[in-house]
């Protein structure tokens, strides 16, 4: 396994995650809620942040890897993953959102290895749409989570949860368009006419 900035960033924010999930789980006479908000918050943006500069450096600095193109995106969907589930449980966003949003990362994911294994992973690289789609989840969580009035006017419970469903859109809309592509080599590797 290969050990660079880039991959203890990724590591980094795999470690963030039980805090914006633990947080909510500290006795409320040491952190009252709107205070668990806020850390919850910060450690997401923390952790939003690393994800785009791991990548950044990996590939400025030519430290891309097997191992950190595998450990990224699992971290990715982790995050993304722990964070709907506690704003579930928070009920602040709707099951079934974070259900289609959390089974599309797996099946998308699965696709992926699988077209790996065929050796047609390119046939469904990230697209832009992909990329729209997850910086939309990554403003709508800290909003969530946030879930309060910033500077006294920007509703982020309002603004999160628009965000999200625009997301929840864009997380169906990408799977067609993920599943389109990949469709004929599936048709054609399980033999079907």
């Amino acid at each position: 396994m290969p050990f660079n900035i880039p991959i203890l960033l990724t590591w980094l924010r795999v470690a963030l995650i039980p805090l914006v999930v633990g947080v909510y789980y500290l006795p409320a006479s040491w952190l009252p809620q709107a205070d668990r908000d806020l850390a919850a918050t910060l450690v997401f943006i923390v952790a939003a942040i690393t994800d785009w500069f791991d990548g950044f450096l990996a590939r400025r600095w030519n430290e891309t890897s097997a191992f950190g193109a595998f450990l990224d995106p699992v971290a990715d969907k982790l995050m993304v993953a722990g964070a709907l589930l506690v704003l579930v449980q928070l009920d602040r966003v709707n099951a079934v959102l974070a259900f289609i949003i959390i089974g599309r990362e797996i099946t998308i994911s699965a696709l992926r290895e699988w077209m790996a294994e065929i050796g047609a992973r390119k046939s469904v690289a990230v697209s832009s749409l992909g990329k729209i789609k997850t910086a939309a989840q990554m403003v709508a969580i800290p909003m969530l989570l946030f879930h309060g009035e910033v500077l006294g006017f920007v509703d982020t419970r309002l603004w999160g949860d628009v965000l999200l469903w625009i997301a929840g859109v864009l997380t169906v809309w990408s799977m067609f368009y993920y599943l389109r592509r990949a469709w004929p080599l599936m048709k054609e590797k399980s033999g079907a006419v």
